[in-house]
């Protein structure tokens, strides 16, 4: 056995962010069980029986708290996602219209849910390449989605791989340091191959002296080899929120993304990204049009390589009609279903624990695999990494047994990230989503069992998102949706809870 396959770097030391608070009650339980005994130590000067009057109600607000699910939910989240499915099902907000035929004005195909109010917009950066712009004036946000073709792993030295995973953790790394930016997204979607794109090549190049024995192996080749080949896609969004100064209008603010593209792209290239370069409005456009219409694929494809430009407005880029269920998403041509992260690769994994999630998965219409990023600023990470450290250390010094043994291990781990924080090393918390769209609802079971198989090869577990389908599907697109933006209790809040 060579020495290079036992030095083989590994990866790992991931943990989930520390919640305040004792145990799984959190900041707020735990100042309502302070408070609450404190109340009842009073109440009980008077008589016992007002303190027990002052617990009951205090125990059974906690209860809830502390039971929680396998993925971390407390009993509160569980009905809040519940109370809000009822809700938009009464009023009937889980179907979407849209068209010549439906109330909304103008008669256009507008995307729907967290992208109904977004507006698109184009520049152009240093080397006078069109790129989209996508707005969420709710939020005011701006998303710019960027586009590459990674090299691949195949036949490439574990040294080459070594040096992409390290520049592609200081590319997010550097995220950190970018003025406003709020999150950002990796979207790697696969699909079965039309052959449109090498009947184009093809099949006008031949010449019609050929031999019919050579004319008829082109012809054949160009029939039969989209059968058994794939096509794969990857897609940086990143979105960026106000800066904190003057309020900038849309053109400034294009301006600015577009002074910054080049950066951004370069250091793309060097972790592996292979060719990158930003997507057009219309690109964009096209992309959400075949998520939500898988079956136009071949039809995009073939106006791209006639016109090279199908001239799709992102105010038609939605679906004609979708319906949200418990655990689907039906629009146009397709039928979807999103999983969401819950835990993590445990210990060490290589750098190609993900790859079979990434590949093509045989049996579906269309599948993405979406990371999502929140880069935190230095401060903030040296804040973040020394609190960890400093419980790891109480947590170690106060347990015996084989609790110490994990607690020792947590130690270890803590110091670890710590050391590389004062280095220079990024502090991002990071999750993942995966949807699979199939062609009909029967096929859906067939195609859990796919992704579970898929999770359990990348050691990873995954939800799925039961009754938020098409919130999720949406936040699995290349539009740069950051899921703690858009939700009525801000993320600062929801993490004290």
């Amino acid at each position: 056995m060579s020495t290079d396959a036992l030095t083989r770097p590994t990866y790992g030391n991931w943990r989930r962010p520390r919640r305040p608070g004792l145990g799984p009650l959190g900041l707020l339980g735990t100042v309502v069980a302070f408070g609450g005994l404190l109340v009842a130590l009073l109440a009980s000067l008077v008589s016992l029986a007002a303190a027990v009057v002052v617990l009951i109600p205090v125990g059974l607000f906690l209860a809830p708290l502390a039971l929680r699910t396998v993925d971390g939910r407390n009993v509160y989240q569980v009905i809040a996602v519940r109370i809000g499915w009822f809700k938009r099902k009464a009023n009937g907000s889980h179907t979407y219209v849209s068209g010549p035929l439906s109330k909304r004005p103008g008669g256009r195909y507008q995307p729907p849910g967290l992208l109904a109010r977004t507006k698109m917009y184009e520049g152009r950066d240093a080397y006078n390449r069109a790129f989209g712009v996508l707005h969420h004036p709710g939020r005011n946000l701006y998303t710019v989605v960027l586009a590459c073709e990674p090299d691949g792993g195949s036949l490439v030295d574990p040294e080459q791989v070594d040096i992409w995973v390290a520049s592609w953790g200081d590319w997010l790394a550097r995220l950190s340091h970018e003025p406003g930016l709020r999150g950002a997204q990796v979207v790697v979607e696969t699909a079965p191959d039309t052959g449109t794109r090498l009947a184009a090549e093809v099949l006008p190049r031949i010449s019609p002296d050929a031999p019919a024995a050579a004319r008829a192996v082109m012809e054949e080749v160009v029939a039969r080899y989209p059968s058994a080949s794939s096509e794969m896609h990857t897609y940086i969004a990143l979105t960026y929120g106000p800066t904190g100064g003057p309020k900038r209008d849309t053109e400034d603010v294009v301006t600015d993304l577009s002074m910054r593209l080049p950066g951004l792209l370069s250091g793309l290239v060097a972790a592996g990204g292979g060719s990158a370069y930003p997507l057009s409005a219309d690109r964009l456009a096209e992309i959400v049009r075949v998520a939500y219409d898988p079956a136009i694929a071949p039809d995009v494809l073939s106006a791209r390589a006639e016109h090279s430009t199908t001239g799709l407005e992102w105010a038609d880029a939605g679906p004609a009609a979708a319906v949200e269920s418990v655990q689907s998403y039906k629009h146009d041509s397709g039928v979807s279903r999103t999983w969401m992260l819950t835990l993590a690769p445990r210990g060490t994994v290589r750098s190609s624990v993900l790859r079979g999630l990434l590949e093509p998965a045989a049996g579906t219409r269309r599948k993405r695999v979406s990371l999502v990023y929140r880069p935190i600023d230095p401060a903030t990470s040296a804040r973040i990494v020394e609190s960890d450290r400093r419980a790891a250390h109480f947590m170690a010094g106060s347990k015996r047994g084989l609790v110490q043994a994990r607690a020792s291990s947590e130690m270890q781990a803590a110091e670890q990230t710590a050391a590389e924080e004062a280095a220079g090393a990024g502090l991002v918390e990071f999750s993942l989503m995966v949807t699979v769209t199939v062609d009909s609802e029967e096929q859906l079971p067939d195609a859990g069992i796919t992704v579970r198989n898929l999770q359990a090869a990348s050691r990873i577990l995954m939800r799925p998102a039961d009754r938020m389908q098409a919130s999720a599907f949406t936040c699995t697109l290349p539009v740069g949706l950051l899921p703690w933006e858009h939700t009525l209790v801000p993320y600062q809040i929801r993490e004290a809870l």
